[in-house]
């Protein structure tokens, strides 16, 4: 068993290698476990919706909470104009939750414990907004990095402010749930440690607080 903590997060190729010039389309671990998560939302759906009937089953209740708490978040924040981005909203919310959730099984792996995929997660959504910001606002969607109120000699300033916080966000965003998935993931394997290194005698108190973070986690 490696006992190293960042073991868990290394990407390694199944199957053959697969290259398309200077690009490696290999299949990896990380795909395999993305493919897992799809998979498990649309068996989750597809069971849920399947048979509808007034007194739900639990497949049916989870499935009814997770969309009304959606629909909720996304009429609180933006409005009721924005229904026709609940698809994109729940299909983000529910994949990466159920990253979040598959990468808490044993010998399972954490697709957003990388970056690259949090950042790309981010990305999609920020060029997303922008783009739709620009349509329904045109030329008056810049009028966002010009708080109302600004004294004219610190326009200039807060404008430049205004625009880095803009471009920040997909950022910090991205790297907020990477960060808390690596090293939520890293304690637990750490912890994990010592209870077999303790053994029997000692390994209470790191078991104690590996269930504690395991409910933090999932939480």
């Amino acid at each position: 068993m490696n006992l190293n903590p960042m073991h868990q997060f290394e990407v390694y190729r199944i199957g053959p290698e697969i290259n398309l010039g200077d690009i490696n389309l290999s299949f990896t671990n990380a795909s395999l476990f993305m493919t897992i998560s799809a998979m498990l939302i649309l068996l989750l759906l597809f069971s849920g919706t399947k048979k509808k009937s007034l007194i739900p089953s639990k497949i049916q209740l989870i499935t009814e909470i997770s969309y009304t708490f959606i629909a909720k978040m996304i009429n609180d924040t933006a409005g009721s104009g924005a229904k026709s981005f609940f698809p994109f909203v729940f299909t983000l919310f529910m994949f990466v939750l159920f990253c979040n959730m598959v990468g808490m099984l044993p010998y399972s792996f954490t697709v957003t414990s990388h970056i690259i995929v949090t950042f790309m997660l981010a990305a999609v959504v920020f060029i997303g907004v922008t783009i739709i910001g620009f349509v329904k606002h045109g030329i008056k969607y810049l009028e966002l990095f010009v708080p109302k109120g600004v004294p004219i000699i610190l326009l200039p300033l807060i404008i430049i402010i205004e625009i880095i916080s803009y471009l920040s966000r997909p950022v910090s965003l991205s790297v907020r749930l990477f960060a808390n998935m690596m090293a939520g993931h890293t304690m637990l394997k750490v912890f994990g440690g010592f209870v077999i290194s303790l053994g029997l005698l000692g390994g209470w108190l790191p078991l104690s607080f590996s269930v504690a973070l395991t409910g933090l986690e999932i939480l």
